[in-house]
Formats: structure tokens, sequence, C-alpha cells
């Protein structure tokens, strides 16, 4: 059941209002931008919910800059964020990871201005089997003594002012941290309002699941197929296997359940594949936040990591502490 304080239902906006004045300097501003993400999360709900109806599945016919056949809902997705975002009038830059470049929306005050950076329908590509997908989302201040969009953009994950996603699954859901805990917010389609569901979320510290995609089990380095082996081996790990091939899907069972995923290097991409700014940086925010913890393949924290482009990649090691920490003893 949604949280109730003196006998009303919380509103996500009620919430960010509650945060705020715990800061008596807060203009506002941030609530009025993270409406626009609301917003645009409930159209891509809406079109997520009716994409058997209305002609959305398949491909759009293009390829994105990562190299990756375009959705029609990925357009949608990309479109309903980059509007809604684009009437707010304290978002200076945003980026996106099916856009070759940072966009520059318009002149915003320098000293109240936001970099917001998303991956606009993460898992698009099950979609047309009915698998969850999500939204995926991240926003930094625009240093104003940074000269350039390029430079300004490529903060290192430790700069996020906050960090989320929505998952599109049996129910919506948008979980965020602007760093004073995780809480979770559910889509009620009857008010179309986000409501508490969850709040400050604490991932267990340790569970015997793993998740990763082990049809490439043989590509990855040597670390991280003894790990595995131990994993499933019922004299030394004895874990079980839970993978939904949607990062959103596997990394909020993980935060509500416990466990570990893992995204390897391969021989094809020996950095990594899953996006640093999109997709990593804010995951590692909320993890973190929860208790849990996120690293890159050679151990790093991943909010450390020094982008060098707007669409580096890295490899992921996310989830309970315990979990991770007994990973990286593998790594080492």
């Amino acid at each position: 059941m949604p949280i109730k304080r003196d006998g009303e239902y919380v509103t996500f906006g009620q919430h960010l209002q509650e945060q705020q004045q715990r800061f008596p300097s807060a203009s506002g501003q941030f609530s009025w931008l993270m409406s626009g993400i609301t917003l645009a999360t409930k159209m891509i709900a809406s079109y997520v919910r009716r994409a058997g109806l209305i002609d959305v599945w398949g491909d759009e016919g293009s390829v994105n800059v990562q190299g990756e056949d375009v959705k029609k809902l990925d357009i949608i997705a990309n479109e309903a964020l980059k509007r809604t975002l684009g009437y707010r009038g304290n978002v200076g830059i945003i980026a996106s990871e099916e856009d070759n470049d940072p966009r520059v929306l318009q002149d915003v005050d320098p000293e109240d201005s936001y970099i917001i950076m998303f991956d606009p329908l993460d898992g698009s590509s099950n979609i047309d089997v009915n698998v969850s997908v999500g939204t995926i989302f991240t926003i930094f201040r625009n240093p104003p003594e940074v000269i350039g969009v390029e430079k300004s953009v490529l903060q290192k994950g430790v700069e996020q002012v906050a960090g989320g996603y929505v998952l599109y699954g049996s129910s919506t859901v948008l979980v965020y941290t602007c760093g004073n805990g995780v809480h979770q917010f559910t889509l009620d389609p009857q008010f179309g309002a986000y409501l508490l569901t969850r709040e400050n979320i604490k991932m267990p510290e340790y569970s015997r699941t793993y998740s990763v995609n082990e049809a490439y089990l043989h590509r990855f380095p040597e670390s991280y197929q003894k790990y595995l082996e131990w994993s499933k081996d019922p004299e030394g790990g004895g874990f079980s296997s839970r993978y939904v091939g949607s990062l959103v899907a596997d990394f909020h069972r993980i935060l509500i359940k416990g466990g570990i995923f893992l995204y390897p290097p391969t021989e094809a991409h020996p950095g990594g594949k899953l996006r640093l700014m999109y997709e990593c940086n804010p995951l590692a925010f909320i993890a973190e936040q929860a208790g849990g913890m996120a690293i890159c393949g050679e151990g790093q924290r991943i909010v450390e990591i020094q982008p060098k482009a707007i669409h580096d990649r890295t490899s992921l090691v996310i989830g309970s502490r315990k979990n991770v920490e007994e990973m990286a003893t593998f790594l080492k």
C-alpha cells in the first residue's frame, strides 16, 4: 500500500517539497525540473501499455550512435523527454543515449542550471515480447566556470545531483535518490500520480543470487569465469541465477532482494559495453545510497571514473555490498 502521512498519500511532488525544506536556500527549481521527467515517463508508460494496439512495436529503420537498431518506442521515449524538459527553464543541457551529441536547450542562469542525461528506453529490444523496460536518468549541475558543452557534461558520477529510473513492468515504478536515501514511487494510473510506496530502501547486504548473460561465458575474462564457476558450485557459493536481459529490471530486483549483477568485458568489447554516463552512474549512485556497491572490472568505483567522452562504455559489477566485495577478490 502507498505510504500515508497525516492520513493522506504522499505524492512525488510532496516528497520533493519535504526534501527541499531541509535546505532553506532551495529555490524550487529542482522540483520543476523533476516534474518534466515524471510527465515524460507517464507518457512513455502509456505508450508501453498500448504498444501492441497502436503499432509502435518493432524497428524504426535506423541505427543510433551506439550502433544499435532504433525501435519505434525509442524515438517516442526520446522525444517525450526532450520536449517536456525543453519547457523547463532551468535545464541548460540534455544528452541522450540515442543522440550523437549533447544538446544546449537554452541560455539559463548559470547559478541554477542543470544537465540531464538519460537512456530513454533501456531494454527496448524486449518490448515486442512484453518484457519490462525502463527509463534511466541522471542530473548534474551545469558548472558555470566550465566553458564548452562537452567539458560541462563530462563529470564524474560523484558529482550527480540526482539519479533514478522508471521501470515499466506489472506496475510503473519510479526509483530515485538525490543523495538522501533511495525512495520508490508507484504510478497510480487512475489518478495519474506517482505515490510513495517504499521509503529509504536498503539493499540486503548479501544474497545468493547472480545475474549475468551466461551465453557469453567463454568470452569473459578468466576472473569472471572462475567467480561464476564458484557461484554455481553447491560446495562453493551455491547461488541461483536470475537474468531478465533488461538492465533496469535486473537491477530493480537486486535493489529489493539483493544479489549481484555482472556485465563483464568481452573480446568484442574489452572496455565493457554499458554506457557509463546514462546507465552505470545513476544506478551506481542508487546502489551506494541503498548500502550496496558498484565497481568496474578493474575494481574502481563506477562513480569515480572520469569520462573521456559522452558515450563512454564500461564493465559493471553492482549489487549487495558483501556480494560485490566477494567478487572483487576474484578480480584481484
